[in-house]
């Protein structure tokens, strides 16, 4: 994938062959504080939705390089930190997920976060996905790719870049706007907070508790979003 900072990106990937792969509602909490602790170093969250076999993130990317600290002390100390609250920040104990079979201490090897001094974003999505994979498999006693192969990244303010696949629905496509460059941002918004009504898990986008929609309308104070960022590209409910 390739990125520029500055930019508004849709990241989604699915299950290998459209496979589940959030089995538990602590499968959720743990994905998302893995977005927290891999993704927010680079880049602000705008909105995001999880769903059983797929995940959709909408990011404005700030540092394509991250710097790592090469004291492996350090970074199981702040990964452990920034597991124990889940994304709305309630407790979630470190206990509790080892029960479900969410946290080995082999989740997080010297390998994958202690031989460079950076990161950039690519390598950093790639480790949140192979991470939440080994607890998965774990979890479910299962071998083999949970994700597909590629995770696809989409710009959406810089309309040369982009493509729009995701706007395509059995009634045609959602937009057809004389300024692509400002409206697929919204579009994207939209569809990514709509998600679970049109896959009709739920009848109404806020009753979807694995979204950003709840917390943009007011139900919840999540802290995973940044609300001003979306503001400055006019994205609202």
């Amino acid at each position: 994938m390739t990125f520029e900072t500055g930019d508004l990106y849709h990241i989604y990937n699915q299950g290998n062959d459209r496979v589940r792969i959030f089995f538990l509602r602590e499968n959720y909490l743990f994905f998302l504080n893995k977005i927290k602790q891999h993704v927010l170093p680079h880049a602000d969250i705008i909105a995001w939705c999880l769903m059983p076999n797929h995940f959709h993130l909408m990011v404005y990317l700030h540092s394509l390089n991250i710097e790592i600290s090469k004291s492996e002390d350090g970074i199981h100390s702040g990964i452990r930190e920034s597991l124990t609250r889940d994304p709305r920040g309630e407790p979630l104990t470190l206990n509790s997920m080892s029960n479900s079979g969410l946290f080995q201490s082999d989740d997080f090897t010297t390998d994958d976060i202690n031989n460079t001094k950076e990161r950039d974003f690519n390598n950093s999505i790639g480790l949140l996905l192979r991470s939440y994979t080994r607890a998965i498999q774990k979890q479910e006693k299962m071998t083999g790719s949970l994700f597909r192969k590629s995770t696809h990244a989409e710009c959406l303010t810089k309309t040369n870049l982009h493509t729009p696949s995701f706007f395509n629905t059995s009634s045609g496509t959602l937009i057809n706007q004389h300024f692509p460059e400002d409206e697929y941002p919204q579009v994207c918004f939209n569809y990514i907070h709509n998600n679970p009504v049109k896959s009709g898990l739920v009848k109404h986008a806020e009753d979807w508790e694995f979204s950003s929609y709840p917390d943009y309308c007011g139900l919840r104070n999540g802290k995973l979003i940044n609300r001003k960022k979306a503001e400055e590209f006019g994205l609202f409910i």
